[in-house]
Protein backbone atom coordinates (compact mmCIF):
# COMPACT_ATOMS: atom_id res chain seq x y z
CA UNK A 1 0.00 0.00 0.00
CA UNK A 2 0.91 3.36 -1.15
CA UNK A 3 -0.08 6.75 0.79
CA UNK A 4 0.03 10.33 -1.30
CA UNK A 5 -0.77 13.89 -0.42
CA UNK A 6 -1.70 15.98 -3.06
CA UNK A 7 -2.40 19.67 -3.42
CA UNK A 8 -5.67 20.53 -5.35
CA UNK A 9 -6.78 23.81 -6.71
CA UNK A 10 -10.73 24.48 -8.04
CA UNK A 11 -12.04 23.18 -4.41
CA UNK A 12 -14.46 26.17 -3.36
CA UNK A 13 -17.25 23.57 -1.04
CA UNK A 14 -18.31 20.76 1.00
CA UNK A 15 -19.74 19.69 -2.44
CA UNK A 16 -15.95 19.77 -4.33
CA UNK A 17 -15.00 17.77 -1.05
CA UNK A 18 -17.90 14.98 -2.12
CA UNK A 19 -17.17 14.99 -5.26
CA UNK A 20 -13.34 14.39 -5.13
CA UNK A 21 -13.79 11.47 -2.71
CA UNK A 22 -16.59 10.52 -4.86
CA UNK A 23 -13.95 10.08 -8.04
CA UNK A 24 -11.20 8.84 -6.08
CA UNK A 25 -12.97 6.06 -4.41
CA UNK A 26 -14.06 4.87 -7.82
CA UNK A 27 -10.63 4.28 -9.14
CA UNK A 28 -9.81 0.60 -8.50
CA UNK A 29 -6.99 0.25 -6.29
CA UNK A 30 -7.79 3.21 -4.29
CA UNK A 31 -8.38 2.13 -0.26
CA UNK A 32 -8.87 5.36 1.47
CA UNK A 33 -9.14 8.93 0.43
CA UNK A 34 -9.83 11.70 2.89
CA UNK A 35 -10.63 15.16 1.11
CA UNK A 36 -9.52 18.65 3.31
CA UNK A 37 -11.49 21.67 1.99
CA UNK A 38 -9.33 23.60 4.76
CA UNK A 39 -6.22 22.34 3.34
CA UNK A 40 -6.66 22.06 -0.22
CA UNK A 41 -5.53 18.68 -0.17
CA UNK A 42 -6.29 14.56 -0.92
CA UNK A 43 -4.44 11.96 1.29
CA UNK A 44 -5.15 9.20 -1.00
CA UNK A 45 -3.90 5.22 0.18
CA UNK A 46 -3.79 2.83 -2.54
CA UNK A 47 -2.11 -0.36 -3.51
CA UNK A 48 0.28 0.02 -6.25
CA UNK A 49 -0.33 -3.02 -7.59
CA UNK A 50 -3.62 -2.26 -8.95
CA UNK A 51 -3.33 1.07 -9.89
CA UNK A 52 -0.69 3.79 -10.52
CA UNK A 53 -0.35 8.04 -8.98
CA UNK A 54 -0.90 8.93 -12.56
CA UNK A 55 -4.21 7.55 -12.76
CA UNK A 56 -5.53 9.11 -9.09
CA UNK A 57 -3.95 12.44 -10.77
CA UNK A 58 -5.73 11.98 -13.58
CA UNK A 59 -9.13 10.80 -12.05
CA UNK A 60 -9.21 14.28 -9.95
CA UNK A 61 -8.18 16.31 -13.30
CA UNK A 62 -10.57 14.51 -14.85
CA UNK A 63 -13.68 15.79 -12.61
CA UNK A 64 -12.68 19.45 -13.30
CA UNK A 65 -9.63 19.90 -10.74
CA UNK A 66 -6.18 21.02 -10.80
CA UNK A 67 -3.54 18.57 -9.10
CA UNK A 68 -0.67 20.87 -8.16
CA UNK A 69 1.79 18.70 -6.71
CA UNK A 70 1.97 15.86 -4.55
CA UNK A 71 4.53 14.14 -2.22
Amino acid sequence: MEKTTLKIDGMTCQGCVASITGVLKDVNGVIDAQVSLEANEASVAFDSGETLLAEVKEAIEDAGYEVRSYR
